[in-house]
């Protein structure tokens, strides 16, 4: 299975929602697109839409982490939403809920960053 990468900006945060696998085939993919799109534009914020996403690895771990630091640099935030449990365990073991907050829907997260 692939990777589907869907990117659309509003107001300064860059949401991107990920269907089908993120794994080391697909995660550099999703690095080169979501930088482009950070530095091409005026994003403050990254919402990360995970409704649809089947499997991740340490790979698609890694670009997330790769993307909040770039993001922090910013002094901008990262929020999540929308994860299946499987993934949802797998960010949970990894710590990324320490530094990354997780919202129910997208449309939550953006009325808590003044209604994108």
């Amino acid at each position: 299975m692939s990777l589907n990468i869907n990117m659309e900006i509003k107001r300064e945060v860059l949401c991107i929602r990920l269907s089908g696998e993120l794994d080391h085939h697909t995660a550099d993919e999703l690095r080169v697109k979501a930088t482009k799109a950070l530095e091409d534009n005026n994003v403050r914020h990254i919402l990360l839409n995970l409704e649809n996403l089947s499997f991740m690895d340490s790979s698609g771990l890694g670009v997330i982490l790769g993307r909040y630091k770039q993001i922090k640099h910013l002094h901008g935030e990262m929020v999540v939403c929308k994860v299946s449990p499987s993934i949802k365990r797998l960010l949970d073991m990894s710590g990324l809920f320490k530094i990354v907050r997780l919202e129910p829907t997208e449309e939550y997260a953006l009325e808590r960053w003044g209604g994108a």
